[in-house]
């Protein structure tokens, strides 16, 4: 293997391509007890999908819907690409994932919420409880003045009272933007200033490993900078962990800040009708967690988007009435509002929410909850799989849980960490959906058909029914499937969860997603709009995808674009390495050359025979042009509260540059131990601005 690729060296890969060396892996197939209780289980679904039915095959998912007034047209083109999706309509989305289970649900569980302390009891939401809730919560804001149209910062941890608020301004139609609770008060401020919110919704508290966090203090700062920004905040509405009691250290500000436990008494029992609104208009923004440049706000229909993530969630996920479903990702993302909140909700799931760290007290801590509540659906990201695999590789075989379905999502699961998810995690039984999509895309966009395909470890799968993908090189050609050679994949068609616009921004989004590759920006034919996902990705012969991360996130070697994804797994083939990530460094010779962080499982000591060992894997899987300059076995990775390796910080490090601000980070320990290591003890940063590649390198807006 090592030879072969040796002899090629690349040298018939154009710098339009992304070179490619993955080696083929083998299917492993569903099992016919999963097949026979599928939701989806015809494989001529994808008939009814073809580019020849689009749009009005998507009636489909508008069907599981329920509707106050028809729509009157499944895709209105006329302001290209700003698609509107059954236009003409009237819906709620919270009627649909709340009010119309009532009947047949009432008692029945949409949420069991698990605090991170283990000594506090599970608390049981029914549908009905959801519904009074959220009826109250509504009646409140409601009585501060809100209406349909307006938009409402969340600044929230993951408690029942956040999806609670989601659905309550979607009662009314008012505009939702939740900031993932571990995002810092100034990251809050300006997305309240971007969306021009009046009301920030918070927290006095959250547990997090252990400790319960002041969080009341971020809404001081993001109230503040806000301000700085031109944005007035009139109220800050502050949930308390414990109703009834203040668990903030930071005071609360008279005439600004309320209590919402306290101002609720006045609204108990009231109830509030779901408000008819167009399909086409706004149910939330979900801003993009770039590290610089102004934030984007991916704006969402109401229409398009639930209906896209109730079927995808019916048929990929799976999910049934009776199951019990835990996606074990934060709603601050995309994940959590697709496929915890409203995704689920519209099917009349029964869903887990549980607030802490998966590793507190102890990595046996998610298969303890699993084996308690009969959890049977698992949903979570590589980085948590890796985490769970490096601090407990053996902890699921103590436990007597049984999963049918898994999914993975936020980024490409290397084959290694997605063997030992289904070996040890789904005991070689549960289907695994390994998911690509995006915050822009709404919902799913690849990933197998659970009871219809087989699994490939490290590709994600053929495109869901409905979406029709295809790869380009930098030059506007199409690579053909099987060529094993990548590019940037896109979306020749528009979908219902795709996100309408970027709040405020219309240049910017039409720039971004549809700039490079559309053929006539006057065109009202969606022919001439495909949507560049900013992914490079390889189509195998078999159709299924296998996605290499971020373009931005390709090194350049010597004229050759090596994906950054294919050499970090490259090092997860080494058994003693639990994560490894992947930066270019500037070379006189090469231009740009890796450099390689890694990790070591517990009990591993570190020694020049695991970085010979790295290197030789990279030669050996990719070929001499991987061989990484420098490889550095690290204490741990530079992490965000949502446990994302900032690569930016690596590259920064391994070039010589300032690091930035890395307070926000969940260990900004580390970072200084990996520069001494790197650097030496003295500080040793140029100011001399790096090309344009390596400086965009790991901040994906």
């Amino acid at each position: 293997m090592a030879k072969t690729i040796e002899k090629q060296e690349l040298t018939e890969v154009s710098e339009a391509q992304i070179a490619v060396h993955w080696k083929e892996e083998e299917y492993y197939q569903p099992s016919e007890t999963f097949k026979a209780q599928a939701n989806m289980r015809d494989p001529r679904i994808f008939e009814q999908f073809t580019l020849d039915k689009f749009p009005d095959c998507f009636k489909a998912y508008a069907d599981m819907l329920t509707w106050f007034e028809p729509y009157r047209t499944v895709l209105d083109t006329s302001d290209a690409p700003f698609w509107k999706w059954f236009a003409g309509g009237k819906i709620n989305a919270c009627y649909n994932c709340v009010d119309r289970h009532l009947e047949q649900y009432r008692d029945k569980p949409a949420f069991i919420f698990v605090a991170e302390p283990e000594s506090e009891s599970d608390v049981r939401i029914t549908y009905q409880e959801l519904y009074e809730r959220v009826n109250e919560v509504a009646a409140l804001l409601r009585g501060l003045g809100l209406k349909a149209g307006d938009r409402v910062t969340l600044h929230m941890p993951m408690v029942p009272e956040l999806p609670i608020t989601m659905l309550a301004c979607a009662r009314l139609g008012v505009i939702h933007s939740q900031v993932f609770g571990g995002f810092s008060g100034q990251a809050c401020g300006s997305r309240i200033q971007d969306s021009g919110s009046r009301f920030l919704i918070t927290m006095d508290s959250y547990w997090r490993n252990g400790t319960l966090a002041d969080h009341k203090v971020n809404a001081d700062i993001a109230v503040q900078a806000a301000k700085e920004q031109g944005q007035d905040v009139d109220k800050v509405l502050v949930w308390q962990r414990y109703p009834g009691k203040y668990s903030a250290k930071t005071p609360m500000v008279a005439g600004r800040d309320v209590f919402m436990n306290e101002l609720l008494r006045q609204y108990r029992g009231q109830k509030v009708d779901a408000v008819a609104l167009p399909s086409d208009g706004a149910l939330f923004l979900m801003y993009s967690s770039g590290t610089t440049g102004k934030p984007k706000g991916a704006q969402h229909s109401i229409a398009g988007y639930l209906a896209y993530v109730t079927a995808t969630s019916k048929w990929v996920l799976d999910i049934h009435p009776e199951d019990i479903y835990w996606c074990m990702a934060d709603i601050g993302w995309i994940t959590g509002h697709s496929y915890i909140v409203y995704g689920p909700l519209a099917n009349a799931a029964t869903s887990v929410l549980y607030e802490g760290v998966p590793t507190y007290p102890d990595p046996g801590r998610p298969w303890r909850i699993a084996e308690r509540l009969g959890v049977n659906i698992f949903h979570t990201a590589p980085t948590a799989i890796r985490m769970l695999r490096k601090l407990g590789a053996q902890e699921p075989r103590k436990y007597k849980y049984r999963f049918k379905s898994m999914t993975t999502v936020g980024e490409p699961i290397e084959p290694e960490a997605w063997r030992w998810y289904y070996d040890e995690v789904g005991k070689r039984d549960a289907v695994i959906t390994d998911t690509w999509w995006m915050t822009e895309t709404g919902g799913f966009l690849c990933s197998t058909m659970p009871a219809i395909h087989g699994m490939k470890p490290g590709s994600c799968g053929p495109a869901v029914p409905g979406i029709h993908p295809v790869i380009y090189d930098e030059t506007g050609a199409e690579i053909p499937k099987g060529s094993g050679k990548a590019g940037n994949i896109c979306i020749r068609n528009p979908w219902p969860g795709i996100m309408q616009t970027i709040w405020g921004d219309r240049e910017r989004y039409v720039k971004t997603y549809f700039g490079k590759y559309n053929r006539n920006p006057k065109s009202k034919d969606w022919r001439d709009w495909p949507f560049m996902a900013g992914d490079g990705a390889l189509q195998a012969g078999d159709g299924y995808y296998r996605i290499l991360g971020r373009i931005d996130d390709v090194i350049n070697v010597a004229g050759h674009r090596l994906g950054t994804k294919e050499i970090e797994s490259a090092c997860l083939t080494v058994p003693e390495i639990a994560e490894a990530a992947v930066v270019p460094v500037l070379d006189e010779l090469k231009g740009r050359v890796p450099e390689v962080y890694v990790a070591i499982k517990p009990g591993v000591q570190p020694s020049q025979a695991i970085v010979d060992r790295v290197i030789k894997a990279n030669e050996e899987v990719i070929g001499k042009i991987a061989r990484p300059k420098h490889v550095y076995i690290v204490p741990d990775m530079p992490k965000t509260r949502s446990g994302k390796i900032m690569r930016r910080v690596l590259a920064a490090i391994s070039n010589r540059r300032d690091v930035g601000d890395v307070t926000t980070l969940a260990n900004p320990d580390v970072v200084e131990q990996i520069r001494i290591m790197v650097q030496g003890k003295d500080v040793r940063t140029t100011q001399e601005a790096l090309p344009e590649d390596i400086a965009k390198f790991g901040q994906v807006e």
